[in-house]
């Protein structure tokens, strides 16, 4: 797992979704950046996971704070495929960005996955304004803690030499695999 308030690597993405053109964290900084990691066949991604960030999609200027959804892909490969996905956002109404994690040539874990070292999925990184990694969580979050966090991040000066980054907050709820999660095998 990445380590709290460290540059995030950047993402490794094949394909994107609702996004005219490639998406990179370099061209994010300045903003808030909430990462969810999600599969469409994964019970807690549909039930709670996609919803809250299109919650957070909803609730804030795009030029403060971007969502950015990453198809994350470790099991039922075939079923999950560009194709189905594009389905599934356009009848879930999902209006951010989604891209669709870089499949590894020799594992089954997705490239952008290994590199922030997810569990599962759901799976929810925030970044604060200079592309430090702030949250690392696996599982199902409150919203009023995720909230509060975001409130805090986007009250955050994005200059480097104003900004005081706070120790990082253990927001892990004891998530585990269970029915509303999805954990790598």
């Amino acid at each position: 797992m990445l380590k709290m308030n460290t540059p995030a690597p950047e993402l490794s993405i094949s394909t994107w979704i609702n996004s005219h053109a490639p998406i990179t964290l370099a061209e994010l900084k300045g903003r808030v950046v909430v990462i969810h990691a999600f599969q469409m066949l994964c019970p807690g991604c549909v039930s709670h996971g996609l919803p809250q960030a299109s919650a957070i999609h909803a609730a804030f200027p795009q030029t403060e704070l971007a969502v950015i959804g990453i198809h994350s892909v470790f099991e039922h490969h075939e079923a999950m495929n560009a194709y189905a996905l594009k389905a599934f956002v356009h009848e879930y109404k999902i209006a951010f960005p989604i891209g669709i994690d870089t499949p590894d040539t020799v594992s089954a874990i997705p490239l952008t996955m290994q590199s922030y070292g997810m569990r599962g999925t759901p799976s929810l990184i925030v970044l604060d304004r200079l592309g430090m990694v702030r949250l690392h969580h696996f599982g199902r979050l409150d919203d009023l803690r995720l909230g509060a966090l975001i409130g805090q991040l986007l009250a955050e000066s994005p200059t480097p030499k104003e900004q005081k980054i706070e120790p990082a907050q253990d927001l892990n709820l004891g998530a585990s695999c269970t029915t509303v999660s999805c954990q790598i095998r």
